[in-house]
């Protein structure tokens, strides 16, 4: 195998890995507007959130609409390179070129307005807490979103355990706590029994411990598409050379 030959066989790997990424992302979009019980719609029904929040909401359209976009990168890049057609190649190189530019200019976006989504978390927190005190215990919607929340990141409220003082669980348990906010497997909960951490601040402390590996994701995905770029103009070139 020569050196062609390789370049138009990893073209044809790593765009068949694109391709499946993309399916699997447009089913998670598929599924995230499907599911009335995912946690987006359940974030839809907060009553007084922060009407931000709307935008997103829509990231089930997001989602969507990527996996489409890496559905037709994989396919120009797969069959460009097995078919050795100039313009899937050149077609793949332009897309791939715009996704970069719009990653880029999101990172700036994200640097930019910062600022902005404390204030935005704030609003949802207390439009979060609010919603505790008044239908936990009541709808079981929202009760089994938040205790499979809880369960799962072993925290207890939005901010700390007093977000459920007053709910109606609260008041028809004696002024007991959820048994997820207790790290014991007894149905009793009090107040010296409860866990103080919330969920907000667990899901924050996660994303700063894994600062670095998303710094590092994002950079290699950056790399790994100046690759395919570099990659399908070579193949461009060559083949546009043996046609000449």
């Amino acid at each position: 195998m020569g050196c062609f030959g390789f370049l138009k066989f990893m073209m044809f790997v790593f765009n068949g890995i694109i391709f499946l990424a993309g399916a699997a992302i447009l089913g998670v979009g598929i599924w995230v507007k499907v599911d009335s019980g995912s946690i987006l719609n359940f974030l839809g029904k907060i009553e007084n959130a922060p009407s931000e929040l709307s935008q997103v909401l829509n990231v089930g359209y997001l989602l969507i609409a990527i996996g489409a976009l890496l559905l037709v990168i994989g396919f120009l890049g797969c069959c460009g390179a097995v078919k050795e057609s100039k313009c899937m190649l050149l077609l793949f190189f332009i897309i791939v070129l715009l996704v970069f530019i719009a990653e880029v200019a999101g990172a700036v976006v994200i640097l930019v307005f910062r600022p902005l989504a404390n204030d935005l978390i704030a609003k949802l927190g207390t439009a979060a807490v609010a919603n505790i005190k008044k239908d936990y215990g009541k709808s079981a919607d929202i009760t089994g979103l938040w205790n499979t929340t809880m369960t799962t990141l072993n925290c207890c409220g939005f901010y700390n355990s007093s977000d459920f003082v007053g709910s109606p669980y609260y008041q028809i348990h004696n002024q007991q706590y959820p048994p997820q906010c207790c790290s014991n497997s007894y149905n009793q909960c009090n107040q010296t029994m409860a866990m103080t951490t919330g969920c907000f601040p667990k899901i924050k402390e996660l994303v700063d411990e894994n600062t670095v590996v998303i710094v590092g994701v994002a950079l290699g995905i950056a790399a790994l598409e100046i690759c395919a770029m570099a990659v399908s103009m070579i193949l461009y070139c060559r083949i546009k050379s043996r046609s000449a």
